[in-house]
């Protein structure tokens, strides 16, 4: 097929790999904000596995095409059949030029194709701007943010929204290569897949914030959290996923879902008290290794010294839209404390987001060079660099020997033995 991708996501960048890998002639446009030079070399693109390198290989054999401006789309004559939307919800009024310049340009049977995470029903509003010459489907971006490669190519699901039968056969032919393994693809009415895609996210962050509820009822009665997500797993009704009690969530994709999410509840007159609920506990949550840090030393942390490993949102992207190292980063600011900050890929990331600070150091190597001098560890991105540490080497760095553990990663008896108070969320070593 001969498809259009426009859009700078990441849901663009992968459609444009993926689509073009399988032997569609794809054209990818960039929004305006970031061209295909700004792409190729930014952090949280170059992150990704398999990505960078799919999208120079199929540049390279020329079944991807990237052009800079929609005035390029007049030559191509009427070949476009798919136009692959991947916008950001503040692009959206963008994409309204970009289709009367490309409705006089399509082959017959066009399919819109919305990736986008726009407001439910906005697929409807975009069928009517094709003036009667496609039609228009909702696909939602569920993909992985550093397993983008691996959630398109092998997806466990699509969420298909389409009330058109020639437009769900384009659209299964366009897919047929990731939807070989079983079927994947679940078709629905367009607003029913867009209102999924948000009550996914609405799903797991409730999970989330309601295990961090528990790890803070936990610390209260001293048990080990722990104990109590292994029992809450272990039954067949809930299972593990998201079930990690931390300091926070955030990411692009997930903060802004939550918002689209309540921003629809509102405009439809019902106000949820639950997702408000959800994203004040994340929010608190963002401050906790804060409040531990504060309370260990009875609040006197001015011209302290702390180490922190891990500022983006999750570990495999360079990314921190929302990162909870955001959060804390003020509060440690606001009290005086200097900070020395690890991440292996997120630093670029994090410095144009604060910029140059007095109390703040960055290292993208060594995670042991922030501990230098440190009195204080605290762990905000579980990175597998930091699973296991060497201990006594940490030991000797930090002067407190206080470790910080905001993803539990660390098994609190064993960080004792070694040496240094542990603390982490609902869960601390064993006293006796």
């Amino acid at each position: 097929m001969r498809i259009l991708v426009h859009g700078s996501e990441l849901s663009a960048a992968t459609a444009a790999a993926a689509l073009s890998w399988v032997g569609h002639k794809v054209i990818w446009l960039p929004h305006s904000t970031a061209s295909w030079p700004q792409l190729a070399a930014s952090d949280w693109l170059l992150r990704e596995p398999q990505l960078i390198a799919q999208l120079n290989e199929s540049v390279a054999k020329k079944s991807l095409r990237v052009i800079e401006n929609a005035d390029s789309l007049v030559s191509l004559g009427d070949d476009i059949e798919i136009l692959w939307l991947a916008l950001s919800p503040e692009q959206r009024g963008d994409c309204d030029r970009l289709l009367s310049h490309l409705v006089q340009h399509v082959a017959e049977g066009f399919v819109l194709v919305n990736n986008s995470t726009f407001p439910v029903g906005e697929t409807e509003r975009l069928e009517a701007s094709l003036q009667g010459r496609g039609t228009a489907v909702a696909l939602p971006d569920l993909l992985e943010e550093g397993r983008a490669w691996e959630t398109f190519s092998r997806p466990s699901r699509w969420l298909l929204g389409c009330d058109d039968e020639e437009a769900t056969k384009r659209v299964r032919e366009l897919l047929r290569a990731f939807n070989r393994r079983s079927e994947v693809i679940q078709r629905m009415p367009r607003r029913a897949a867009e209102l999924t895609k948000l009550a996914i996210n609405g799903m797991l962050a409730t999970r989330i914030s309601y295990m961090n509820e528990i790890a803070g009822l936990a610390d209260t009665l001293d048990v080990d959290v722990e104990f109590v997500r292994r029992g809450m797993g272990a039954d067949s009704r809930i299972g593990y996923e998201y079930l990690y009690p931390g300091c926070g969530f955030g990411g692009p994709n997930f903060s802004r879902d939550l918002m689209r999410l309540a921003d629809v509840q509102s405009s439809s007159g019902r106000h949820s008290a639950l997702l408000d609920q959800v994203l004040d506990i994340n929010e608190h949550k963002k401050e906790t290794l804060f409040r531990k840090l504060w309370a260990h030393f009875h609040g006197q942390l001015q011209g302290r010294i702390v180490a922190i490993w891990g500022a983006a949102f999750k570990p495999g992207t360079a990314r921190i839209d929302h990162a909870p190292v955001l959060t804390l980063l003020r509060a440690l600011w606001a009290q005086g404390v200097h900070v020395r900050l690890h991440d292996p890929s997120a630093i670029h990331a994090l410095l144009a987001e604060v910029g140059e600070h007095p109390l703040l150091e960055v290292f993208d190597d060594d995670p042991y060079l922030a501990c230098q001098g440190a009195d204080a560890l605290l762990l905000v991105t579980e990175w597998k660099d930091y699973w296991n540490p060497d201990w006594p080497r940490l030991v000797s760095l930090l002067g407190e020997k206080l470790l910080l553990d905001g993803r539990n990663i660390f098994e609190p008896d064993w960080v004792a033995s070694q040496g240094l108070h542990y603390r982490g969320i609902g869960r601390r070593a064993d006293p006796r």
